[in-house]
Parts: C-alpha cells; sequence; structure tokens
C-alpha cells in the first residue's frame, strides 16, 4: 500500500502478510479520496477511524494534515503495527485503541468531522454499526461518514444516506447529519 497524497505522498507501507486484514485497495482509496477532497478542509478535519486493520486510511488522513485521527480496531498485531507505522512517520496527533467498536464508541464523549468504517465484509452488525453512530452523536453537524462494504448491503433508505460509489468490488456509502438552514 502506499500513501497517496499529502506530506508523504508516494511513500510505500508494507504490512505483515499475518494480519487478518483486507486493505481497501489504492484504486479504491484514491477515488475516495478524489471525492473527499472536494467535500473537506482535511487539515481541519477529527477523524474517526473504525476496523483501522493495517491503518491504510489513518495514514492518507495523517498525511493530508488531518488536525486529529483516532483509530480503532480490536487485532492486537493490527493496533501494534499502525503504532509503529505512526512513529516512523513521527505523527503526534493519533490516538489509538485496541478494543471492540461497540465498547469504544460510547466512551467517546466528542464528535467527529469525518468517520470511516471498513468492517469484514460478513461483519453481521453493519446496520447496527450505523446506527450507533447516529444514536451517540459521534459525527458533527454537516460531517460526513463513510462506510465500506460489499455489494449486497444497501443503505439507501436510512435517514442519513447521500449516496453510494462502487470502484470495483469496493462500496462506499456516505452518510451526513445536516445542519438545518
Amino acid at each position: 500500500m502506499r500513501i497517496i497524497s499529502g506530506k508523504h505522498k508516494g511513500k510505500q507501507i508494507v504490512a505483515p502478510h499475518n494480519l487478518p486484514v483486507r486493505p481497501t485497495t489504492d484504486i479504491a482509496k484514491e477515488s475516495l479520496f478524489n471525492v473527499l477532497n472536494n467535500m473537506v478542509d482535511f487539515e481541519e478535519l477529527e477523524v474517526l477511524d473504525l476496523f483501522s486493520g493495517t491503518g491504510n486510511i489513518s495514514y492518507e488522513f495523517y498525511s493530508r494534515g488531518a488536525k486529529s485521527i483516532h483509530a480503532i480496531d480490536s487485532n492486537h498485531a493490527c493496533v501494534k503495527f499502525i503504532d509503529q507505522t505512526f512513529k516512523n512517520l513521527k505523527a503526534p496527533n493519533v490516538q489509538l485503541f485496541r478494543t471492540d467498536v461497540f465498547i469504544a464508541l460510547p466512551r467517546f464523549h466528542k464528535s467527529f468531522d469525518l468517520i470511516f468504517a471498513d468492517p469484514p465484509y460478513d461483519f453481521a452488525e453493519t446496520d447496527r454499526l450505523v446506527e450507533e453512530i447516529f444514536k451517540l452523536n459521534l459525527l458533527n453537524h454537516d460531517g460526513i461518514f463513510v462506510l465500506e462494504h460489499p455489494k449486497e448491503k444497501d443503505f439507501s433508505k436510512h435517514q442519513h444516506f447521500t449516496e453510494k460509489r462502487q470502484y470495483g468490488k469496493v462500496n462506499f456509502s456516505f452518510f451526513t447529519l445536516q445542519s438545518e438552514i
């Protein structure tokens, strides 16, 4: 995997082969960040990265200057790899949590500008995850929640759903909590 843009543009990051992950492809990640580039100011973002895996998405946000990043994964080896990689990148604004997302989410007493979640494609509680994000008020008004999921999942009927983008086998659903005008 590589960092696509920002101060670490082009940096290759090689994850151990034994991590139980399905990293977002570089093509899908680049497409996602091209879309986000037209929606957000990366340097003002407070980001929550759920099911961080290799840290692929968090590195991209960091490289583009995100104000803060909170990354959560339940796998010890994944969190250890992310921690070491961020130390190598000299990233001061990252907090890592090794825990289950449903344990972590209620403990946040703040909301985020951007939430990215990439649960395993066979994750049985994806619908619950989407509901928890909004029930716990974890997304700022005008914030963006991006969920990576298999093509079989359809969130178009969710009240906060705004759009779906597909890049090969990778699907992203976007949700927002719009401020009243």
